[in-house]
């Protein structure tokens, strides 16, 4: 006979596998479930070829979301198409980037758009140079041009920026190539024309003149230069000689005026004031005066010496007279001397 089937027992089993299947759901996912999602919207104006749905989206290094969606956009009024990026980052992550760990769901709702005033841009990188594939790198360059659209409702807008490749690889499209091409082709045909025509070949010729004659004339110089340095080297040497004997002389004037200094010094010392020859000079000035007025008084018309030289004075009249008869008499009478003088009868 068969045994009936337990229902307790396929009820148990049922119930653990359920279990299970749950544990299993919730380790692969991990918390994904339980963890509030912000979404937010990226424009890429280049191509995102490499970049797919599930994509990371990481905060210098740190994963804070991933890639929902990527779609294209055409936009009539300036003829372009955008590739729009939807997003779903971490809540928590967010308000852990604008510094606030409250509980209240609004803080990561004000937390983004706080970070985008800040600078925040969204701009595409490399995983991997070997797979291609890209991920969505965010960062604060407030000094990088960014760009917004602002199309899309509901939804926070993150700018973004270009890479260094594709700002390079713009400025290669810009580039006129062909004009370039034809620009240098033109410069090559007039360098070719200028190589093969008559004036290259005239200035290579007079080229050829300039440098013989500047050949010739540095011959000349170099056999005139040996007398001129040695002429030159003379008249260092004399004016090194002058100029030697200038220092002499500067120096003998500068002792003379030293000396000059000196007796000058000596000369104020010795016509002081108070300085003895000074002195001696005042006293005998006061006795030469002293001495003129005696004098003066002496020589007076009233003056018993002037009376007496009168009285002198004619005393030797008197006797000048007197030798003047002596010596006419002896001239007419010699020997009056001897003989005596005779009386006239």
């Amino acid at each position: 006979m068969k045994r009936k089937a337990n229902p307790t027992l396929i009820g148990t089993f049922v119930v653990a596998g359920l279990a299970l299947i749950a544990v299993a759901i919730i380790t692969l996912a991990g918390s994904s479930y339980f963890t509030r999602k912000e979404r937010t919207v990226m424009y890429f104006s280049g191509s995102v070829y490499g970049l797919q749905v599930g994509a990371p989206v990481v905060f210098r290094g740190v994963r804070v979301g991933s890639v929902e969606s990527i779609e294209v956009s055409y936009n009539r009024e300036t003829d372009a198409f955008s590739i729009p990026v939807v997003a779903s980052l971490d809540s928590d992550a967010l308000r852990g980037l604008d510094g606030k760990h409250g509980d209240a769901a609004s803080d990561s709702e004000l937390a983004l758009p706080a970070l985008v005033e800040r600078g925040m841009s969204a701009q595409l990188s490399m995983q991997s140079l070997l797979t291609g594939l890209l991920y969505v790198d965010l960062d604060l360059r407030p000094k990088r041009v960014a760009s917004t659209h602002g199309t899309r409702r509901g939804l926070t807008e993150i700018p973004t920026a270009p890479t260094a490749i594709q700002t390079f690889r713009d400025q290669l499209e810009g580039i006129d190539l062909r004009k370039i091409t034809d620009d240098l082709a033109a410069i090559a045909a007039s360098a070719r024309a200028v190589i093969s025509g008559p004036q290259l070949n005239q200035a290579l010729s007079d080229l050829a003149e300039i440098t013989a004659t500047f050949k010739r004339v540095s011959e000349r110089l170099d056999k005139r230069l040996d007398p001129l340095a040695n002429e030159l080297q003379r008249s260092l040497v004399s004016t090194r000689t002058a100029m030697d004997g200038m220092e002499k002389a500067a120096k003998s004037v500068n002792e003379s005026a030293v000396g000059f200094g000196r007796t000058s010094e000596r000369v104020s010392d010795l016509l002081a004031p108070d300085a003895p020859l000074v002195q001696n000079l005042q006293r005998a000035a006061n006795e030469v005066s002293r001495t003129a007025g005696a004098l003066r008084e002496a020589t007076a018309g009233d003056s018993q010496l002037m009376v007496g030289a009168d009285r002198a004075l004619d005393d030797l009249s008197r006797a000048a007279r007197a030798l003047r008869d002596l010596a006419e008499a002896l001239e007419q009478q010699p020997d009056a001397l001897l003989r005596g003088r005779k009386v006239n009868e």
